[in-house]
């Protein structure tokens, strides 16, 4: 494989627009692409844009060049994704169920009995997923594929959302079917909906405060949801009742914590269990996503997806996994180690690229120390196919330069809303970004 081969998605080869990108780059061009990126930024700055733990929080980077999407493309990309929670949605019932899926032979076992995610003793609810931001790339090849699910606690969603908000009416360009901003309120208000029985429900957004990275969009998630957003030490337990600091009690609990589990490894309860396993127990409180929906996007089930869609769906993937190997199996892990320096590797339970291995770029110290842990504890990883990411014009130093393309979190409801963009940096699955 080249790292360098790709195409890009705005430019053809002899570097003139495509048809479906043009409007927006001549807009991009008549404002002046410098000044576009100035202005963008000082506009996310007024809406106090930031990410990251208070301390470390920094202004959350817009690229102030539109990525555009053909509506054909979209309108298959929504039918894709719809699929792939389907299916996942299924699975994460069926773990905690019948496991027919094991019996069928399409997921070993071992990959559900081992997963830190499963709960028990718990009434399941009426949905598992709720949300979910799977992670997309657009490869050499022009197709756009799933790196990885999200669906413990994806975030991104407000970002989005205000991204459009800064540079699409400065541009004075269209950003797609309209009105975006209520699309997404009803969407986030019917999924909040569809996960309780309850008519009428009190809905509570719970959060990490000052410690989480997103935490100025959760306060927009709450807006959204038209719901209060509360933290652990500000909820209280009488009897089985999760109570709100108004002595309110709690149907549904949108949980927009880093904290996704009730126990730790030890299987005592964490400060989160502590609060809700009671209530949870007694069926008095719903939350989205549910606990349990890990079993989703632990990184050991990601190379059985596609066969899941077949085995629940009974439907061929409309959108593909990028390939990838359960090296728990004594097989693909031999497979893969004899490609390890063409591989990425991954931990099965990491998260934001922590602890992958790029193995086109690793030396050869790094891959000797990735085979000795991979056969140490072989069930804790996966490998997958590195990607060829396609490039998008960005503004560099005033002017427009293709630079290759982030992993856009497309975060879902029932329908997709927008993508994030940021064509300047570097997702873990390539092995090569400029």
């Amino acid at each position: 494989m080249n790292p360098g081969a790709g195409l890009d998605e705005a430019l053809l080869p002899d570097g003139s627009d495509r048809p479906h990108a043009a409007e927006a780059l001549a807009a991009v061009r008549a404002y002046g692409p410098g000044a576009l990126a100035a202005d963008v930024a000082r506009a996310a700055a007024g809406l106090g844009l930031q990410h990251g733990p208070a301390g470390e929080s920094h202004p959350f980077h817009v690229d102030p060049v539109p990525r555009v999407l053909e509506r054909a493309e979209w309108a298959e990309l929504a039918a894709g994704l719809d699929q792939r929670l389907r299916a996942l949605e299924a699975l994460v019932a069926d773990a905690h169920g019948p496991r027919e899926a094991v019996r069928a032979g399409v997921v070993p076992a071992e990959v559900l009995d081992t997963n830190r995610h499963l709960t028990s003793g718990l009434p399941p609810p009426k949905r598992w997923i709720g949300m979910a931001g799977p992670d997309l790339v657009r490869g050499a090849d022009g197709r756009l594929v799933v790196l990885e699910d999200n669906v413990r606690t994806p975030t991104l969603l407000a970002y989005a959302l205000a991204a459009r908000d800064l540079v699409a009416p400065s541009l004075g360009v269209r950003p797609g079917p309209a009105p975006v901003h209520e699309a997404a309120r009803t969407a986030v208000r019917r999924m909040l909906a569809d996960a309780t029985d309850v008519a009428d429900p009190v809905v509570a957004v719970l959060g990490d405060g000052p410690r989480s990275a997103v935490a100025w969009e959760i306060d927009r998630l709450g807006e959204m949801a038209g719901a209060p957003v509360v933290l652990p030490e500000q909820l209280a337990v009488r009897g089985a009742d999760l109570l709100l600091p108004d002595g309110r009690r709690v149907d549904l609990l949108w949980r927009r914590t880093s904290e996704e589990r009730l126990t730790g490894d030890d299987g005592r309860p964490d400060e989160l269990g502590e609060l809700l396993l009671g209530p949870l127990r007694a069926g008095t409180v719903t939350v989205v996503n549910a606990f349990g929906t890990g079993v989703a996007d632990d990184k050991r089930t990601f190379p059985y997806v596609e066969d899941l869609v077949r085995f629940f769906l009974g439907e061929e993937p409309r959108l593909r996994s990028q390939p990838a190997y359960d090296l728990g199996d004594p097989a693909q892990c031999r497979a893969a180690l004899d490609r390890l320096p063409e591989l990425v590797l991954k931990p099965r339970s990491g998260s934001g690229g922590h602890g992958v291995l790029i193995g086109p770029r690793a030396d050869a110290g790094q891959l000797e120390r990735a085979r000795a842990a991979v056969l140490a504890a072989p069930g804790e990883w996966i490998a997958q196919e590195p990607v060829a990411l396609s490039t998008h014009p960005t503004v560099v130093d005033g002017a427009l330069v293709p630079r290759r393309s982030c992993p856009g979190t497309w975060t879902t409801g029932r329908t997709p809303s927008a993508p994030t963009t940021g064509p300047s940096c570097c997702p873990a699955a390539s092995p090569g970004c400029r």
